[in-house]
């Protein structure tokens, strides 16, 4: 059934999945801080656009946020023109943004004042899988809020699932994040070593992709690796972001993370040289630059 939804923020992952509700038949009313970019949008899939969140969100029955961080979710969503100063009672909101869990237990504090459900939904599969629509949603909510979202969600999602109350999508996102950062540096490490030992790197990942090494990273990642090409992606400056989100809530609930914390010190020093808009594969980088800094040494 068509529905009338909203969608805030048109980035690289905003834009197509607000595109998938569109071509699924769903009225549209877009908003983005750079209006121009709205337009566009509306110029390819058709719908409306806002001039405020709140605009957007009247008459919705779902409000779809997708921006930077914490501050960005609560300027389009509690601020004076925010998306809740107008949603109607029954509506849900729904959060892609990558954020902390406080966050997600705040707003749904705040839409429960409303009347209005809330869903934390942070996704995995970047912009490959934003654009293909087949994403993975981690969602935290209640039932009742979560059955009205999810099949608005599986327009643009191979895989969706409530994992508990508010906060607990975003906890996921947390443990996918701790898993990629350590596969990639596994992975730079690996093909760092092979190179240094007179091994063609392609060559051995050929075979060691066929078993258990196997990993998503592996196969979409080493041949940019190897080459030395990182202007795309998922940027190491919004994978330092997460990382300072989830180290944080690690201190709060006691969690030991010592990779996670080492690869982050990693992070930052590709961002040290000139990389924060790099894929998180440039992990490889960093370790090139330290064997040029060695050898210059030893010269």
């Amino acid at each position: 059934m068509a529905e009338r939804v909203a969608f805030i923020g048109l980035g690289v992952m905003g834009g197509p999945i607000a595109g998938h509700l569109a071509r699924a038949g769903h009225q549209v009313t877009v908003y983005n801080r750079t209006a121009s970019k709205a337009a566009r949008w509306v110029e390819q899939y058709g719908g409306s656009t806002a001039q405020t969140p709140a605009a957007a969100a009247a008459g919705a029955v779902a409000v779809f946020v997708c921006v930077g961080n914490d501050d960005d979710v609560r300027a389009v969503t509690t601020a004076p023109t925010g998306a809740l100063a107008e949603m109607r009672r029954g509506a849900v909101l729904v959060d892609h943004t990558t954020t902390s869990a406080t966050l997600a237990r705040e707003l749904a504090a705040a839409g429960r004042a409303r009347g209005v459900g809330f869903v934390d939904a942070p996704v995995s599969g970047g912009q490959p899988g934003a654009e293909q629509g087949t994403l993975t949603v981690m969602c935290g909510g209640e039932p009742d809020d979560y059955a009205r979202a999810e099949p608005l969600l599986r327009c643009y999602a191979r895989m969706v699932k409530r994992l508990g109350p508010a906060g607990s999508g975003q906890l996921a996102k947390m443990v996918n994040q701790i898993c990629i950062a350590g596969l990639v540096e596994g992975l730079a490490e690996a093909l760092h070593f092979a190179k240094q030992a007179g091994l063609d790197p392609a060559d051995v990942i050929e075979v060691i992709s066929k078993g258990a090494a196997q990993s998503w990273q592996m196969e979409n990642r080493h041949r940019q690796m190897l080459e030395g090409r990182y202007d795309f992606g998922f940027a190491v400056d919004w994978m330092r972001k997460d990382l300072g989100i989830l180290l944080d809530e690690a201190r709060r609930n006691g969690a030991h993370l010592p990779v996670t914390a080492l690869v982050d010190q990693f992070y930052a020093e590709v961002q040290a040289l000139g990389g924060g808009r790099w894929d998180t594969s440039s992990l490889m980088a960093r370790l090139e630059a330290l064997k040029k800094t060695r050898s210059g040494r030893r010269s």
